[in-house]
Protein backbone atom coordinates (compact mmCIF):
# COMPACT_ATOMS: atom_id res chain seq x y z
CA UNK A 1 0.00 0.00 0.00
CA UNK A 2 2.88 2.33 0.84
CA UNK A 3 4.36 1.87 -2.68
CA UNK A 4 0.97 2.56 -4.23
CA UNK A 5 0.67 5.82 -2.28
CA UNK A 6 4.19 6.83 -3.32
CA UNK A 7 3.36 6.09 -6.97
CA UNK A 8 0.09 8.02 -6.68
CA UNK A 9 1.91 10.96 -5.13
CA UNK A 10 4.49 10.83 -7.93
CA UNK A 11 1.76 10.88 -10.56
CA UNK A 12 0.02 13.79 -8.83
CA UNK A 13 3.31 15.67 -8.64
CA UNK A 14 3.97 15.06 -12.32
CA UNK A 15 0.46 16.23 -13.28
CA UNK A 16 0.95 19.44 -11.30
CA UNK A 17 4.30 19.97 -13.00
CA UNK A 18 2.78 19.46 -16.44
CA UNK A 19 0.02 21.95 -15.64
CA UNK A 20 2.57 24.51 -14.47
CA UNK A 21 4.74 23.94 -17.54
CA UNK A 22 1.83 24.29 -19.93
CA UNK A 23 1.13 27.70 -18.48
CA UNK A 24 4.66 29.10 -18.98
CA UNK A 25 5.45 29.30 -22.74
CA UNK A 26 7.01 32.74 -22.21
CA UNK A 27 9.90 31.47 -20.05
CA UNK A 28 13.29 30.04 -20.95
CA UNK A 29 14.27 26.43 -20.21
CA UNK A 30 15.60 27.17 -16.71
CA UNK A 31 12.71 29.38 -15.60
CA UNK A 32 10.21 26.86 -16.95
CA UNK A 33 11.83 24.08 -14.89
CA UNK A 34 11.88 26.29 -11.79
CA UNK A 35 8.20 27.22 -12.23
CA UNK A 36 7.13 23.58 -12.56
CA UNK A 37 8.25 22.71 -9.04
CA UNK A 38 9.03 19.05 -9.79
CA UNK A 39 12.52 19.66 -11.15
CA UNK A 40 14.15 20.94 -7.96
CA UNK A 41 17.02 18.44 -8.17
CA UNK A 42 17.62 19.20 -11.84
CA UNK A 43 17.64 22.95 -11.16
CA UNK A 44 20.06 22.47 -8.22
CA UNK A 45 22.32 20.40 -10.47
CA UNK A 46 22.22 22.98 -13.27
CA UNK A 47 23.23 25.66 -10.74
CA UNK A 48 26.02 23.51 -9.25
CA UNK A 49 27.35 22.78 -12.74
CA UNK A 50 27.38 26.47 -13.68
CA UNK A 51 25.04 25.91 -16.62
CA UNK A 52 22.27 28.38 -15.73
CA UNK A 53 23.52 31.14 -18.04
CA UNK A 54 24.05 28.67 -20.88
CA UNK A 55 20.54 27.23 -20.59
CA UNK A 56 19.06 30.72 -20.31
CA UNK A 57 20.89 31.62 -23.54
CA UNK A 58 19.36 31.85 -27.00
CA UNK A 59 19.58 28.14 -27.81
CA UNK A 60 17.52 26.59 -29.14
CA UNK A 61 17.83 23.57 -26.85
CA UNK A 62 15.95 20.32 -26.53
CA UNK A 63 16.13 19.25 -22.90
CA UNK A 64 15.22 15.78 -21.70
CA UNK A 65 14.35 16.80 -18.15
CA UNK A 66 14.35 14.16 -15.41
CA UNK A 67 11.87 14.80 -12.61
CA UNK A 68 12.75 14.79 -8.92
CA UNK A 69 11.35 11.24 -8.82
CA UNK A 70 13.79 10.24 -11.58
CA UNK A 71 16.71 11.56 -9.52
CA UNK A 72 15.35 9.72 -6.47
CA UNK A 73 15.80 6.42 -8.36
CA UNK A 74 19.59 6.89 -8.36
CA UNK A 75 21.52 5.02 -5.65
CA UNK A 76 21.49 6.74 -2.25
CA UNK A 77 24.07 9.52 -2.01
CA UNK A 78 24.60 9.86 -5.77
CA UNK A 79 22.98 13.27 -6.14
CA UNK A 80 24.70 14.68 -3.06
CA UNK A 81 28.03 13.40 -4.36
CA UNK A 82 27.49 14.90 -7.82
CA UNK A 83 26.63 18.30 -6.34
CA UNK A 84 30.04 18.56 -4.65
CA UNK A 85 32.36 21.14 -6.27
CA UNK A 86 35.05 18.50 -6.93
CA UNK A 87 32.57 16.58 -9.13
CA UNK A 88 31.54 19.56 -11.26
CA UNK A 89 32.95 18.15 -14.53
CA UNK A 90 31.14 14.83 -14.06
CA UNK A 91 27.92 16.73 -13.33
CA UNK A 92 28.37 18.90 -16.42
CA UNK A 93 28.89 15.76 -18.51
CA UNK A 94 25.69 14.18 -17.16
CA UNK A 95 23.58 17.31 -17.59
CA UNK A 96 24.81 18.08 -21.12
CA UNK A 97 23.99 14.45 -21.98
CA UNK A 98 20.34 15.47 -21.46
CA UNK A 99 20.53 18.36 -23.95
CA UNK A 100 20.35 18.16 -27.73
CA UNK A 101 21.18 21.27 -29.75
CA UNK A 102 18.23 22.62 -31.71
CA UNK A 103 14.52 22.34 -31.13
CA UNK A 104 13.38 18.74 -31.60
CA UNK A 105 9.63 18.50 -31.25
CA UNK A 106 7.91 15.15 -30.54
CA UNK A 107 6.80 14.73 -34.16
CA UNK A 108 10.46 14.88 -35.20
CA UNK A 109 11.80 12.92 -32.21
CA UNK A 110 9.79 9.83 -33.14
CA UNK A 111 11.47 9.78 -36.56
CA UNK A 112 14.98 9.65 -35.05
CA UNK A 113 17.08 6.64 -34.12
CA UNK A 114 19.87 8.68 -32.53
CA UNK A 115 20.36 12.22 -31.32
CA UNK A 116 23.74 13.83 -30.68
CA UNK A 117 23.92 15.60 -27.33
CA UNK A 118 25.74 18.77 -26.31
CA UNK A 119 28.38 16.64 -24.57
CA UNK A 120 29.15 14.90 -27.87
CA UNK A 121 27.65 11.50 -27.07
CA UNK A 122 24.61 10.05 -28.79
CA UNK A 123 21.25 9.11 -27.33
CA UNK A 124 19.30 6.17 -28.72
CA UNK A 125 15.66 6.90 -29.54
CA UNK A 126 13.13 4.06 -29.76
CA UNK A 127 9.41 4.21 -30.34
CA UNK A 128 6.82 1.52 -29.92
CA UNK A 129 3.71 0.47 -28.03
CA UNK A 130 2.61 4.08 -27.72
CA UNK A 131 5.75 5.29 -25.99
CA UNK A 132 9.08 6.91 -26.76
CA UNK A 133 12.27 5.81 -25.03
CA UNK A 134 15.46 7.84 -24.99
CA UNK A 135 18.13 5.37 -23.89
CA UNK A 136 16.47 3.77 -20.83
CA UNK A 137 14.30 6.78 -20.02
CA UNK A 138 10.62 6.90 -20.92
CA UNK A 139 9.41 10.22 -22.28
CA UNK A 140 6.34 10.96 -20.17
CA UNK A 141 5.45 14.41 -21.53
CA UNK A 142 6.54 16.13 -24.71
CA UNK A 143 6.69 19.52 -26.37
CA UNK A 144 6.79 21.88 -23.40
CA UNK A 145 7.53 25.09 -25.28
CA UNK A 146 10.10 27.52 -23.92
CA UNK A 147 11.40 30.77 -25.38
CA UNK A 148 14.74 29.10 -26.14
CA UNK A 149 13.72 25.54 -26.92
CA UNK A 150 11.59 22.65 -25.78
CA UNK A 151 11.47 20.32 -22.79
CA UNK A 152 10.51 16.65 -22.86
CA UNK A 153 9.97 15.17 -19.39
CA UNK A 154 11.65 11.81 -18.74
CA UNK A 155 11.32 9.33 -15.88
CA UNK A 156 14.98 8.33 -15.51
CA UNK A 157 18.29 10.16 -15.23
CA UNK A 158 20.46 9.15 -18.19
CA UNK A 159 24.12 8.54 -17.46
CA UNK A 160 26.72 8.79 -20.23
CA UNK A 161 28.92 5.74 -20.70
Amino acid sequence: MKGLFRTGAGVASLLLAVAALAATPDKDVVDTAVTAGSFNTLVAAVKAAGLVDTLKGPGPFTVFAPTDEAFAKLPAGTVEDLLKPENKQKLVSILTYHVVPGKVMAKDLVKLHNAKTVNGAELTVKTGKGSVMVNDARVVKTDIQCTNGVIHIIDTVMLPK
